[in-house]
């Protein structure tokens, strides 16, 4: 049996929660005034903490991941690999783990045989997610798709994928594919597990440490970490244009890893500037301490910082629902506010009074891991727009004009290069990204090239992934979730008869074979979310679990683990600061913006 959680099981709190279940069935929480929105939200959540955790690590492992030994400074710094983030269970979260599940472990099997292939994940690319024309997404701005990039790839990873036995995806007649046969690696197997035989479906390991640790910035090593650091006052390598600089070895070039390009080589450039900004105010404070101190003492605070700013800045931007908004803040800064939180500190126990950051760590009676629906959820590549204007930060004059394929890979290096990242930085926060809905996928990402000159259509691996990785269809997935399922084609889209009888033709009639993402892509949103309701019932249970599981976001978020001067660092910034600290030039196009994720002022000045 898959260990299940035991929260709030009690008579009392179980009658709440299913007659919030109940309400939230008939009336929809996103239709309820705030104060009952927020009530109804607390039940929602309490149900799936209890319902919806499954532990993967029952299923028997061997050859596990090494453990690295624990060191005086484990109890107060973050190991490159993650793990002793839990010092009674060191290896939990670590980078190698498994990957857990928010459905049963039963209804997580990989689909195989022909269910792998229905319908076929080329034609579900061509006829639903092609986007014919650019449809914005216009309360948030381009810096939001590189963001939730850029968390992405701190947060989870398969790896490369097993080449030597790929799916062979099948071409229609006509196809206009321009290297058949389309073949996609299989996601490798999970290295600590001997077979199936066992009764367990299979497990995938995540090759990243599941913490909200920047690894994407510090990477899952000490080799890694290593080739960063400079070796003094705990700075990492930065060049004169402000981007880490790496030895001249292509093996660790990052623009040859597929999944690079210009936006999220600025996210990391920007906090890798961030870190040594927190360096030089810690030394300050701190003139006795040690490369290694400063190091360790920056990473926690840059950490905090980022995590702060998806919770308050990016996620509010993105679901930007009044209910939600306060949601979002009170996980950091409690019901009783920011103002009231950053003058007095927390005054309870209770992470809905007084957020989570400084609570007690809690994972809610099943071992920490990332899980196989939250990766499926975040696929958000209808975020990315094919086309890209940049302009002057200065006057809004016109530079240059790219396509998505002159950003990616060692061309979007060059234009690093070529482009003043204060230019780049107002050109995408101007700018609007895509709608993460049907028929918006960026073409040049059904036709990816990447670095080593292959081809990959990402919306079809996106699909076959899905299915693969055992998540399961659209409407079974809704169910799992304590949701109604679609009862028709024209449910499911809201009534547009133009799309439903498109996917009725797709997926052969058959309702309950919609994959889960063209199923949330196609669904109607409560007003102001950018994604699916059914993705924020993963977002809301696992967004939580990132803060609550983590020591350094909870019981070890004190002034004494990050030092006065660190836990002040990260209470008094975010994202706008981060940005103005290092390009203040970009202070007028800010100027007004309550957001930064949100569409900035043109500095073309007034109409």
């Amino acid at each position: 049996m898959a260990r299940t959680s035991p929260y709030r099981s009690g008579l009392v709190w179980t009658v709440y929660d299913r007659i919030c279940e109940r309400i939230d069935r008939r009336v929809g929480w996103d239709k309820l005034p705030r104060p009952l929105a927020l009530l109804l939200l607390i039940g929602i959540r309490n149900n799936l903490r209890r319902e919806n955790l499954f532990d993967t690590n029952v299923a028997p492992a061997t050859n596990l991941p090494p453990l690295s030994e624990p060191s005086a400074q484990t109890r107060s710094q973050r190991t490159p690999d993650g793990t002793y983030n839990d010092l009674e269970t060191p290896r939990m979260g670590m980078a190698g783990a498994r990957f857990g599940r928010n459905v049963p472990l039963a209804a997580g099997a990989a689909e195989t045989g022909d269910r792998l292939m229905t319908p076929n994940p080329r034609v579900v690319s061509r006829r639903l997610m092609t986007r014919t024309t650019f449809q914005p997404a216009t309360t948030v701005n381009v810096l939001a798709a590189t963001w939730i990039q850029f968390m992405v790839k701190d947060w989870f990873s398969h790896g490369a994928g097993d080449a030597t036995r790929p799916f062979d995806v099948p071409l229609p007649d006509g196809d206009p594919w321009p290297t058949p046969p389309m073949l996609v690696p299989r996601t490798l197997a999970d290295p600590t597990r001997s077979g199936q035989e066992d009764g367990y479906p299979p497990t995938f390991t995540n090759i990243n440490t599941a913490w909200w640790d920047g690894s994407s910035i510090y990477g899952s090593s000490t080799d890694q970490q290593r080739v960063i650091r400079s070796g003094v006052d705990g700075k990492l390598n930065v060049s004169a244009d402000g981007m880490l600089i790496l030895p001249d070895d292509p093996s660790l070039n990052p623009t040859l890893v597929p999944g690079f390009w210009t936006g999220l080589a600025m996210m990391g450039g920007l906090f890798t500037l961030e870190h040594n900004a927190v360096c030089d105010h810690l030394k300050a404070a701190n003139p006795t301490w040690s490369d290694e101190e400063l190091f360790q003492r920056a990473r926690l605070v840059v950490c905090a910082l980022i995590a702060k700013i998806h919770t308050v800045e990016w996620t509010p931007a993105i679901i930007s629902h009044p209910t939600t908004v306060t949601a979002l803040r009170a996980n950091w800064f409690g019901l009783v506010g920011e103002r009231f939180t950053r003058t007095f500190g927390r005054i309870s126990g209770s992470e809905i009074l007084s957020g989570i950051p400084g609570s007690e760590t809690d994972h809610y009676g099943v071992p920490y891991s990332l899980t196989e629906e939250f990766s499926i959820v975040y696929r958000m590549h209808p975020l990315i727009p094919d086309d890209y204007a940049v302009r002057s930060a200065v006057d809004d004059a016109h530079i240059a004009d790219y396509t998505f394929r002159d950003l990616a890979g060692p061309a979007g290096g060059q234009v690093l290069q070529d482009v003043a990242m204060a230019d780049l930085l107002y050109s995408f926060g101007t700018a609007n990204p895509g709608a993460i809905v049907l028929n918006n996928f960026p073409r040049f990402l059904q036709e990816f090239e990447r670095p080593d000159g292959k081809l990959a259509d990402l919306a079809a691996t996106d699909i076959l992934r899905t299915r693969e990785l055992g998540v399961p269809r659209y409407n079974e997935f809704r169910r799992l979730l304590h949701l109604d399922p679609a009862t028709s084609f024209a449910d499911l889209t809201g009534g547009d008869h133009g799309l439903a009888a498109t996917l009725d033709d797709v997926y052969g009639g058959d309702l309950e074979a919609v994959d889960t993402i063209v199923g949330m892509f196609a669904e109607q949103r409560p007003t102001g979310f950018a994604f699916s309701d059914t993705a924020f019932r993963i977002f809301i249970l696992m967004a939580s679990r990132r803060l609550n599981s983590d020591r350094f976001l909870s019981s070890d978020f004190t002034p004494e683990v990050y030092s006065p001067a660190g836990f002040a660092w990260v209470r008094d910034n975010g994202f706008t600061s981060v940005l103005l600290r290092h390009y203040p030039q970009l202070r007028p196009c800010l100027h007004g913006v309550k957001n930064p994720f949100a569409p900035w002022v043109s500095s073309s000045g007034p109409a």
